[in-house]
């Protein structure tokens, strides 16, 4: 599989950044916002901008959780192998909060839509926006589009886009590589 760099680790961090000021841009001190990544890989992503917003910004309650969407989705029971769930770590309500959803690639919508669903259990919010590291324009099976975008790439439906974390890979990175 030939692959080719979207994003190396600075650009990467350059996007966080950005994506962190327009967080504070549209929800000042979080007070009634709360970050929910999805798992297993937006995880990597809100942990990430979770931390820039206090350590770098000095948001001070800022409330993070994790979301597993992995029964929820349109397509777990068509799978050949069975699905390994990881967890949800939510220690909070939802109702009446601005909930952002953060997840690494929007490609068909369907995590997405899954996560919709899923939050349910916890409260109805307020309101809900979404954020990713890659918005893949032309891929969409749902109406879906993100409030906060890294980056827009036009991949073709043969290419992956391929997000390394330096949590797992050892280093911070965004390919796109031939299926």
């Amino acid at each position: 599989m030939s692959k080719k760099t979207l994003l190396n680790s600075k650009d990467i961090e350059i996007i966080l950044h950005r994506l962190a000021c327009q967080l504070i841009e549209n929800h000042n001190d979080f007070s009634n916002t709360v970050l929910i990544g999805l798992q297993p890989r937006g995880a990597y992503l809100a942990n990430r901008l979770a931390t820039i917003l206090k350590t770098d910004y000095n948001i001070k309650d800022l409330q993070l959780g994790l979301l597993d969407i992995t029964f929820y989705r349109d397509d777990f029971r068509r799978r050949d192998e069975p699905l390994a769930a990881t967890s949800t770590k939510i220690n909070f309500l939802v109702e009446d909060k601005k909930v952002v959803i953060i997840d690494d690639v929007l490609f068909s919508g369907r995590s997405v839509r899954a996560a919709l669903t899923a939050i349910q259990s916890f409260g109805r919010p307020k309101n809900i926006e979404l954020l990713v590291l890659i918005d893949r324009r032309f891929s969409r099976h749902l109406p879906i589009q993100p409030n906060y975008r890294g980056r827009q790439v036009d991949a073709i439906n043969e290419e992956k886009v391929l997000v390394s974390w330096k949590e797992t890979n050892k280093k911070d990175a965004v390919y796109i590589a031939q299926r």
